[in-house]
């Protein structure tokens, strides 16, 4: 998916094809390390971007479609979820017309210990619209992905605590919506953190508000372009702020939330905007981008406050030849806590849901097992997080670890 902001289909596989659509995927951008994608290819990887996003493969012939699951959460506390519509009536949406500023947010929190509904990971629209229009995954049933096994459950009674909770934003990569992160997010929740997935409208290959109303990837429509991808940035820290203020101001979860402890983390595009967004905004306190290069490759400020960079093997420093927008960002990382870090074996999309998901439906194999990476980012990102919102040790950061041989540092 995105490199710096661009629309990227790394790690994804070509819809029914059974080796990796890396390679030549990767020239296609909104402004990256790589050229520009001739105009002839630019629609055609617009199309493969929604198949990407899904990564998964048809399962063909009389079978009957699999029920993925996702991994269970390690942490002591039961997780509840909630979502939530926002609406900026003094922006307008910045990728259609007369339309106001609309975003879908899912909370996930520490719940007290409960029976109900698990929630759903995705709605029948969003599954519908993921798969529809892709002859090769036409044997899979519209509704596949809301059979996807989350272990939250809908609105539960949240858990209070003195003080509230500390909170982590997060922000997905482009075409890819908030649920993409349900794994990330319930962990983080189970071991004692509110979680706000804001989902960037148009910029998700399928978003549905609470009147029924779904729509669709906009945001690339006009071409990949350096101005879109450094347009997609502002956009994303807007919503961010806006998300932010609006959580702050209501009742049921400033309640919730310790708004002196926040972090954020994001994938792709969702890292890099995390990163931008850090050291502009005093209310994020550190930040870890999962993936994600950068569009711009110089923050508007130097970053001073605790961050962390986790990618896959491509993202290591480069010892010769052109520099790539990690290499160009780090300068700019000027803070006494900061950590680069890559996972051998890992790809773009190693780090999400679908590390697991598209094995689960067909998928063939990354080199890293996706149950195997998902630990590895849990665990990475959750000492991140304990360090420096709960200001708890954790030796896991200092160094390389015999219990993850994977996780280089740099």
């Amino acid at each position: 998916m995105p490199e710096p902001v661009e629309v990227m289909v790394r790690g994804y596989w070509a819809a029914g094809g059974a080796t990796p659509y890396e390679s030549r995927a990767r020239r296609v951008t909104f402004a990256g390390d790589s050229a520009a994608a001739p105009p002839g290819r630019v629609t055609a990887m617009k199309n493969m971007l929604i198949a990407g996003v899904i990564a998964l493969a048809p399962v063909t012939g009389g079978t009957p479609a699999p029920k993925p699951a996702l991994p269970a959460p390690t942490g002591h506390y039961a997780v509840g979820r909630s979502d939530v519509h926002l609406v900026d009536s003094h922006r307008p949406d910045p990728w259609v017309d007369d339309r106001p500023r609309e975003l879908m947010v899912s909370l996930w929190y520490p719940a007290k210990k409960t029976r109900g509904t698990a929630a759903p990971y995705v709605t029948p629209q969003e599954s519908a619209l993921i798969l529809k229009g892709f002859p090769e995954l036409k044997d899979l049933p519209p509704d596949t992905l809301t059979k996807t096994k989350t272990h939250a459950r809908a609105d539960a009674p949240a858990l209070l605590r003195k003080g509230g909770w500390p909170l982590v934003v997060m922000s997905p990569g482009m075409t890819m919506p908030r649920a993409t992160l349900t794994s990330l997010a319930e962990e983080f929740a189970s071991r004692g953190y509110v979680v706000a997935g804001i989902e960037h409208t148009y910029e998700s290959v399928a978003t549905t508000f609470p009147d029924g109303r779904t729509v669709t990837f906009q945001a690339g429509a006009g071409g990949q372009t350096p101005e879109l991808g450094e347009k997609v940035a502002r956009v994303r820290a807007a919503d961010t702020t806006f998300a932010l203020d609006r959580l702050e101001r209501a009742r049921r979860w400033n309640r919730l939330i310790d708004e002196s402890r926040i972090a954020m983390v994001g994938h792709s595009v969702g890292g890099q905007s995390a990163a931008h967004l850090l050291p502009v905004n005093d209310r994020i306190k550190a930040a870890v981008n999962l993936d994600g290069s950068y569009n711009p490759v110089t923050p508007a400020e130097p970053v001073t406050k605790p961050f962390m960079m986790i990618g896959n093997p491509r993202q290591q420093p480069v010892t010769s030849g052109r520099p790539k927008s990690w290499d160009l960002f780090w300068p700019h990382v000027t803070g006494t806590w900061k950590r680069w870090l890559t996972v051998t074996g890992a790809e773009h999309v190693s780090f999400v849901d679908y590390a697991v998901l598209g094995p689960q439906l067909g998928m063939p194999a990354y080199p890293i097992d996706g149950i195997r990476s998902l630990t590895i980012t849990r665990e990475y990102v959750t000492a991140f997080l304990d360090t420096h919102l709960k200001d708890k040790r954790r030796p896991l950061l200092d160094g390389p670890s015999a219990e993850y041989p994977e996780v280089g540092f740099w």
